[in-house]
């Protein structure tokens, strides 16, 4: 059987036509979405390179830890709601307090968040690990910073056992008052 030509083209070209319109929609719905895409009202994640991450431990307590991370940058930005805190080689993070920390935290332009680390209940307890490093990031994915124990006042080590960060708050009063503090 013979197909005509000016009927077989059209309904060739209208697949193929058909094809590729849902093959571009599929390719726009699932890009990551640009810097530029996010537009004024929806920050993007910060970058490392401009925030600055500050940490030592609370006076009178080397068991709490208070960090902070300013944005330098000109616009909001997002980091994860809670900070990522690592202990020397130690496998593991501090984990949120209270638990749920998955998400995103604002943070202004020329703005700073804060949170607490608690690194050890019982600085008796016989299971405690020593690290001479604890890293602070505000993102899991970035490196974050390293601060050694005596750049952060806990003596020549950090004891670690069972570790927990608050999620970053406003003010370093607010995080006090979470990890038990004042």
């Amino acid at each position: 059987m013979r197909i005509r030509a000016a009927i077989a083209v059209p309904a060739v070209s209208a697949v193929v036509s058909a094809v590729v319109s849902a093959a571009a929609a599929v390719l726009l719905l699932t890009a990551p979405q640009s810097r530029a895409a996010a537009g004024p009202d929806r920050p993007v994640r910060c970058a490392e390179k401009s925030l600055t991450l500050r940490a030592q431990a609370a006076p009178g307590d080397p068991t709490v830890l208070r960090a902070a991370v300013t944005n330098r940058g000109a616009r909001a930005c997002l980091v994860d709601r809670v900070p990522t805190v690592t202990f020397g080689d130690l496998d593991g993070a501090a984990l949120p307090m209270p638990p749920g920390g998955i998400g995103t935290y604002r943070l202004a332009a020329g703005g700073t968040a804060y949170a607490d680390v608690r690194t050890i209940a019982d600085p008796a307890d016989p299971e405690a690990r020593r690290v001479d490093a604890v890293t602070v990031a505000a993102s899991a994915a970035q490196w974050g910073q390293s601060f050694t124990a005596a750049r952060l006042g806990t003596g020549r080590q950090v004891l670690v056992w069972e570790p927990v960060t608050t999620w970053w708050q406003r003010s370093a009063k607010a995080a006090d008052r979470i990890i038990g503090l004042r």
